[in-house]
This record gives C-alpha cells, sequence and structure tokens, in this order.
C-alpha cells in the first residue's frame, strides 16, 4: 500500500505557539523548509480554508489542509505543540498534536484520500499517546513511519 502523501523528516517539528493563528504561521513556516514552498502562498490558503470552517478534528487534533498550486502530490507537515491550544474544534477541545496537508490544486480524490488516511491514522490513541510523549522531532517521525510501514506489512 502506497501512502497517498509525503512527510519529509524535515517537516516535523515539537513548537510552542500561543494560537490557532501561530499554529497556522507555524505550518506554512515548516512547509516553505520543508518542500521549498512559499510560506505567505501556504499560508493564505490554510487561513481561507480556516474561513470555511475550523479544521480542528476533535479529540485533540487539528487537521489544517489546503489545495495549492506548484506541488505535484500531497505534502505533509506534523506538529506536536508544547502545550494544548484552543483551535475552535467542534468538542471544544484544545489541540496538540497538528497534522498539515497540503495537495496540488487540481487533486480531487487524492486530497480526499490523504485526509482520511491521516483521519484514520489519529483516531489510533495508542499512537496519540506515544505522539504526545515525544520529545524530539526524530521520535515523531520514528513513531509515525513505524505505524505506516506496521499498516503496510
Amino acid at each position: 500500500m502506497e501512502l497517498n502523501y509525503t512527510l519529509s523528516p524535515q517537516a516535523l517539528a515539537i513548537v510552542d505557539a500561543a494560537s490557532k493563528a501561530a499554529i497556522l504561521e507555524t505550518l506554512a513556516d515548516r512547509f516553505g523548509a520543508a518542500y521549498r514552498l512559499d510560506p505567505a502562498m501556504v499560508l493564505e490558503a490554510l487561513d481561507e480554508r480556516e474561513k470555511l470552517g475550523s479544521t480542528g478534528f476533535g479529540r485533540g487534533v487539528a487537521i489544517p489542509h489546503a489545495r495549492i498550486e506548484g506541488i505535484n502530490r500531497p505534502v505533509t507537515v506534523f506538529l506536536r505543540l508544547a502545550s494544548p491550544v484552543d483551535f475552535d474544534s467542534a468538542d471544544d477541545l484544545p489541540v496538540e498534536l497538528v497534522f498539515g496537508l497540503l495537495s496540488p490544486a487540481s487533486a480531487g480524490a487524492t486530497h480526499l484520500h490523504a485526509l482520511a488516511e491521516i483521519s484514520r491514522l489519529m483516531r489510533d490513541e495508542a499512537l496519540q499517546e506515544a505522539l504526545l510523549g515525544a520529545d524530539r522531532p526524530g521520535a515523531l517521525y520514528a513513531l509515525l513511519t513505524n505505524v505506516w510501514d506496521r499498516d503496510v506489512a
């Protein structure tokens, strides 16, 4: 089974963010650094999507996502927050885990498949606990890629 998106080792971070806006800015910067995308363009796309409704997934997870020009497959960024932040989630719980997704502007079903895959992954309570306990980006990457490798096997 091939993943529906790319997760670069440089696309993971443990960050201290004080607000939803700060989280989106951090995501945009990380997308820029990991995938050579324009952070301003990424932030604008993420902000536009948030205006349609919060991407706070619930149970402490947010999945900000957007479609943009200039990429040929979905790419992701993963952030573990140092402390919970209000994200206007449907369940009113603050978020601690943020999985950002950008897909090509023309990606219809591909974008939806990637979102569904991330959603399934983030519903795994044992994985959530392990991610919350990780103390460095490399540990986050190992946890996420191990889950994918295990699911593929």
